[in-house]
């Protein structure tokens, strides 16, 4: 392969990717960043990185070199299985580190249960409340936010016409806002307080069309005989899909593909 281009959520993570696929080192290659990455603001406006790796013309040489090279034909191709059974080892102890290190994460990653409706108690004066309105207000954001407690929890719910701005595509502004908000309300805290961060019950929507979402790709699975491929998601979403259809005894599924871009695959079970 004479060159890969790839994107990446900054060019670190992109270049990552294309040596993946070319399956060289980083002092191996020369990468061209093609695009700039731009976070925009809690990302709004956010573009990701492309860039093109080639490898150096000293490694294309060398490559085309040892391809020249006479065989020994009492010593070359059993040098060369030695090489390549060797190469696919490690390939595949990377690839198997790879797969345990993500299923360890995406373990810690499991769906907490809402604190029920009952022990939550609506509040006018919260660390949260406070933090959000103050950050909304400088994003020029006109909303009415609202604050409920509980024993250690926190749900803050968003309304009004910019709502929508505070979402961002697939909650992704929302969830950037949430994991500051509990930055902030659990800096000097020694109980973890979890924080709910909410806009015009959004989660609650999201979660109920992934469940039939997987649902009917789960049974179109099962008509065809043939395994479907969502899009990417992040891992809330990938485990919403898991958890749904982890009962049903006709589909499997797993996970597959590096981030920002991994996604679900269910598969008829055997």
């Amino acid at each position: 392969m004479d060159f890969s281009e790839k994107w990446g959520t900054d060019v670190e993570e992109a270049v990552k990717l294309a040596l993946i696929d070319l399956k060289l080192e980083r002092d191996e290659v020369e990468v061209t960043v093609l695009e700039e990455p731009s976070k925009g603001f809690f990302g709004i406006g956010s573009k990701l990185a492309k860039v093109r790796v080639e490898p150096k013309k000293k490694v294309v040489e060398e490559t085309a070199v040892s391809e020249m090279k006479p065989e020994n034909k009492e010593e070359q191709p059993s040098q060369i299985e030695e090489t390549a059974e060797s190469d696919k080892a490690l390939e595949q102890r990377k690839t198997e580190k790879r797969k345990k290190d993500r299923k360890k994460k995406e373990k810690k990653k499991t769906i907490i249960p809402r604190e029920p409706e009952e022990n939550m108690v609506e509040v006018e004066d919260h660390p949260a409340l406070s933090f959000l309105k103050e950050l909304t207000e400088k994003m020029g954001l006109n909303l009415d936010i609202t604050a409920k407690t509980g024993s250690s929890s926190v749900y803050l719910n968003i309304k009004g016409k910019d709502s929508g701005t505070v979402i961002g595509k697939r909650g992704q502004t929302l969830d950037a806002i949430q994991y500051l908000t509990s930055l902030v309300v659990n800096k000097e805290n020694e109980k973890y307080i979890r924080v709910v961060v909410d806009a015009e019950n959004y989660r609650a929507k999201r979660e109920k069309t992934l469940e039939q979402l997987a649902n009917r790709l789960a049974d179109k699975v099962v008509k065809t005989k043939k395994s479907v491929r969502l899009e990417p998601m992040n891992p809330y979403e990938r485990k919403v899909i898991h958890a749904t259809l982890q009962s049903n005894p006709n589909v499997t599924t797993k996970s597959e593909g590096e981030e920002p871009y991994r996604r679900v695959i269910i598969e008829l079970a055997k």
